[in-house]
């Protein structure tokens, strides 16, 4: 026998000689249990920045007239801003502000309109929190007044400024509450009966 023949058949032995595992057997009726886990996280909803008043009207009423200018008070309901937004939620360089204006006082029975520069404020901030940032705005007088400030006897005839924050990220987190004096100033002839106007506040960021 040959070399090769040689090699052959002791290979053919080894191969015969090769031991193979049994496949494995399950007993009818056993039972295999896993175990299946999930980590669901939480969903986050982005923070938001939202003003609120705590009421929907006031009354004015007759307080401080004198012989030239009759005058009517009232108080603005608390104005809350909240913002539950994180600091990085925040645009770089952020500022908000609440600015108000008001319409024309119209009478109910045809008088002739007390326009909105009659009407003034002075507000007062409530609840600023810790970090003196938040800030209210100053006094805007009537046209009947003379000014307190350059230019502020108008009324609030165009966006006049209640409260702000000139770093939005800074006072991210937290609310602030303002509200505010308002007095409507008038001549002392102006004609009897009831009128209103609208008083719109606005928040910008």
């Amino acid at each position: 026998m040959n070399k090769w023949n040689r090699l052959l058949a002791a290979g053919t032995v080894l191969a015969g000689a090769v031991a193979l595992p049994s496949p494995a057997l399950a007993e009818p009726g056993d039972d295999a249990d896993l175990q299946v886990t999930v980590d669901i996280a939480e969903i986050r909803e982005p923070g938001v920045l939202a003003l609120s008043v705590a009421g929907n009207a006031v009354v004015l009423t007759e307080n401080g007239s004198t012989l030239l200018v009759r005058q009517f008070t009232g108080t603005l309901p608390t104005v809350t801003v909240t913002d539950t937004r994180t600091a990085d939620e925040v645009p770089a360089g952020a500022g908000w502000a609440v600015l108000g204006s008001a319409t024309s006082f119209v009478g109910t029975a045809g008088q002739a309109p007390i326009t909105a520069d009659h009407l003034g404020w002075k507000p007062h901030l409530v609840d600023g929190g810790e970090t003196g940032l938040v800030t209210e705005g100053e006094e805007v007088v009537t046209v009947l007044d003379d000014p307190t400030q350059p230019g502020n006897n108008v009324g609030l005839t165009d966006q006049e400024l209640l409260v702000s924050a000139y770093d939005s990220a800074a006072v991210a987190g937290d609310a602030y509450a303002v509200d505010a004096d308002l007095y409507l100033r008038t001549p002392a002839d102006v004609a009897a009966g009831q009128y209103s106007s609208t008083l719109t506040l606005s928040l910008f960021e």
